[in-house]
């Protein structure tokens, strides 16, 4: 057997990694992880049974929040068991498939999440823009549609990512940096011609989280402008306090995913451990604080959960 088909052959497997220097602490460091979980699932869950149940909020704004409690749901699935299986059993070795399974669903979950802030920011921009039309303009149909289309646009752009790698032949070190699969760095342990998966890779990113930032960015230009011709100084801040939840998941989703751009373009020589904990922060904490934010800044959905519990 010649070299180059000896690595390929024992390269069948990636090995996952936890935090570098840190392996007599790893039992310690998975118990912040398995509350992580547990609050994602159970929170999430919540939001879901208190919206499904309660026929008053069958509203947009609620149906919008219900995707995004299964998106977070997904995303905490397809990524902690994996982080969770490093600390606890030591278990880092990940089939080729399996990695690119993981790769697409958090990848394709995170381009929904992105749509999902998107349609959320338009959903509070007919409210303030034009209240008395919002009940025809976005009736529930219409909402259940327009959630369909962004998650198949998620996946639709997602999808070729895990069939281009398959074609790669891997024969260089098959140790990823992170406890989970990206697409970033399995492409870069293949040895064949990337560019194709570099430039494509550009393109989703363009074309899903940098066209829906911007997107949201001036929805809320608007909101902002209609809410200062407002003349009543209380109904302004009443205006915008309808927007406080939103922008903390909005800046819970994309201040660590600028944080990571920012790193990978140009600290080349930041800590490989900042890297790590940012990629944590990007995956774990969104669907951990949005039913946090949700239930506590949104009275009529945190009045229904005490209902549900007190009963």
């Amino acid at each position: 057997m010649s070299p180059l088909n000896d690595t390929i052959f024992k390269s069948a497997m990636f090995l996952l990694t936890g935090l570098p220097g840190q392996e007599d602490v790893h039992l310690w460091i998975s118990i912040p992880f398995c509350f992580m979980y547990a609050i994602s699932i159970v929170g999430n869950s919540v939001i879901l049974f208190i919206v499904k149940t309660d026929s008053s909020l069958h509203e947009p704004m609620y149906i919008f929040l219900s995707m995004l409690a299964v998106t977070d749901l997904g995303l905490s699935i397809a990524t902690t068991p994996t982080i969770l299986g490093i600390y606890l059993f030591n278990s880092r070795e990940i089939s080729f498939n399996a990695c690119f399974a993981q790769l697409f669903f958090i990848h394709s979950l995170q381009c929904i999440e992105s749509s999902l802030l998107l349609l959320m920011a338009f959903d509070r921009f007919i409210a303030i823009r034009a209240p008395l039309r919002y009940a025809s303009i976005l009736t529930l149909p219409r909402t259940a549609k327009m959630g369909l289309v962004f998650v198949l646009r998620g996946v639709a752009v997602i999808l070729p990512l895990p069939f281009l790698l398959r074609h790669f032949q891997y024969c260089r070190a098959n140790v990823l940096s992170h406890s989970y699969c990206l697409h970033q760095e399995v492409m870069k342990m293949a040895c064949s011609d990337i560019r194709i998966n570099s430039i494509y890779g550009l393109f989703t990113t363009l074309l899903t989280m940098g066209l829906d930032s911007l997107l949201i960015f001036l929805s809320y230009v608007m909101i902002i402008k209609t809410v200062l011709s407002v003349v009543s100084h209380t109904e302004c801040l009443r205006a915008l306090n309808t927007c406080v939840s939103h922008l903390c998941a909005v800046l819970l989703f994309y201040t660590p995913e600028i944080g990571l751009s920012v790193i990978h373009r140009f600290g080349k020589g930041s800590s490989p451990i900042l890297q790590i904990l940012l990629g944590y922060i990007s995956l774990l904490v969104p669907p951990l604080m949005n039913p946090i934010v949700y239930s506590v800044k949104s009275k009529h959905l945190r009045v229904r959960i005490i209902r549900a519990f007190i009963k």
